[in-house]
């Protein structure tokens, strides 16, 4: 028997029409219907003739205007801040700055760890969230740590192939807003109550799945790399307080001004403009670093990695253009740097602190090149042992001038999502400070893989 007829006034269950919104639609039914091609034919710098190049090689791909926020500690200042409005300051900074028509932007692709429902496919929501207009594409994705650089490789290969002319790259991760979550909730509540899972602490247990699970985490696969490599704990100490003096050097002369995007956090005491790192600490030494207890002390009497040699847990936001040389004139933009060429690798999942070398190797393999034409190195510090393990395997000393010139994860930070992009706009930066021509900028991923990718300078 079919359902009886809802009278206008009962709830239907279906989610209401916005009043705010009525008049939009009215206004929209109203307008006659523009093919779509003719409608984007009329805007010249959101549309470029599908017909104008056919597809005979691979185009040329720069970066441009990479731009970070501060990296938050966690539980810092940006806290309070969320993801979401993290990725639109970052954004709305990056249109600002270049002068940039949004509608000239194809498509936002944004990297996110540990993202939650507040902002699903948060590539799409934060650019319409910053004024792009419908008609700019989004989407998320998820390579763990190496998420902010494969968002990168993505819009790259989306230029290259002209399936997209220019490309928003956004990375973000508010860690101290990571989820606690339940897989229980809807079967009903057990007399046991439901169980809570740490977003932060499950992804890194389960993240090599049931055939290769890693019961310590990251940090269990760090140990196991510091007894193959006999790294002992000085070592990793000595290599930490280098990251941070590294960092705090560049935070004094002003070298990270130029990438920065203050953010505005409000509080009960107004607004805070929170304008450097929060990470890097000036009063690091070695007798601080040495009183820090192991973590997995209690089960590995040999442990040594410690919550001052490893990586921080943070929050931030980073983001760049990413287009064609010719494009990038058209739109008014100066390119920093340009993707020579790019690499992707897996490994065991306990040994993933070592997956760059395999990685690394193979995207210098690819441009004709070695470690020594690179002017500058960019391996995030995951953790001091798995940096390293890996320079042992390449030959290269630590206190390499090239290698992390203003710090890396253990000083900046490591917020999972922005790190590449974050990576990106510092070695943009560093190569003309330093008067080079060629970075590598690569790192671990959780799980057992790495990505590794070759810049030139613009």
């Amino acid at each position: 028997m079919s359902p009886a007829p809802r009278s206008p006034s009962e709830p239907t269950g279906e989610r209401p029409v916005l009043e705010p919104h009525a008049p939009v639609l009215e206004e929209r039914a109203a307008q006659p219907h523009t093919p779509v091609v003719e409608q984007r034919a009329a805007q010249p710098h959101a549309y470029r003739d599908p017909w104008s190049h056919r597809m005979t090689e691979l185009r040329d791909v720069v970066i441009c205007a990479p731009v970070r926020t501060p990296v938050g500690r966690m539980g810092g200042a940006l806290a309070t801040v969320p993801a979401l409005e993290l990725a639109t300051t970052v954004l709305g900074t990056l249109l600002e700055r270049t002068g940039v028509d949004p509608a000239a932007i194809d498509g936002v692709i944004g990297a996110q760890g540990y993202p939650t429902m507040e902002a699903p496919a948060i590539g799409r929501v934060a650019a319409l969230d910053a004024g792009f207009p419908v008609t700019t594409n989004g989407y998320q994705l998820d390579r763990r740590c190496g998420s902010g650089l494969q968002a990168v490789l993505n819009a790259a290969m989306e230029v290259q192939t002209g399936v997209s002319e220019a490309v928003v790259a956004l990375g973000v991760e508010s860690m101290s807003n990571a989820p606690l979550y339940t897989v229980e909730g809807r079967r009903g509540v057990s007399g046991a109550g439901l169980l809570l899972r740490d977003a932060l602490s499950r992804g890194r247990e389960t993240v090599g799945g049931v055939r290769f699970p890693t019961p310590d985490g990251n940090v269990g696969s760090a140990e196991l790399l510091r007894a193959e490599y006999g790294i002992s704990r000085e070592a990793q100490d000595t290599f930490a307080l280098q990251s941070h003096r590294r960092a705090v050097a560049a935070q004094e002369s002003g070298a990270f001004d130029a990438e920065l995007v203050p953010v505005s956090v409000e509080g009960r005491r107004g607004t805070v403009v929170v304008d450097r790192d929060e990470h890097p600490r000036g009063d690091s030494s070695l007798e601080a670093l040495a009183a820090l207890k192991p973590i997995l002390g209690r089960s590995d009497p040999d442990a040594t990695v410690t919550a001052g040699n490893s990586s921080g847990q943070n929050d931030a936001a980073a983001a760049c253009i990413v287009t064609t040389p010719d494009r990038a004139r058209e739109l008014g933009l100066q390119p920093m740097l340009r993707l020579v060429s790019w690499a992707v690798a897996g490994n065991d999942p306990l040994r993933f602190g070592v997956a760059p070398v395999p990685t690394a190797n193979l995207a210098l393999a690819r441009a004709g090149l070695g470690f020594d034409d690179l002017d500058v190195i960019e391996l995030n510090e995951a953790f001091a042992v798995q940096v390293l393990a890996c320079l042992a395997d390449w030959g290269v000393d630590a206190e390499d001038p090239r290698l992390n010139p203003r710090g890396s994860g253990i000083s900046i930070g490591h917020p999972i999502g922005a790190t590449g992009i974050r990576m990106l706009a510092t070695l943009a930066h560093e190569l003309p400070a330093l008067d080079g021509e060629l970075a590598l900028e690569t790192m671990c991923i959780g799980g057992g893989q790495a990505l590794a990718a070759v810049f030139a300078r613009v």
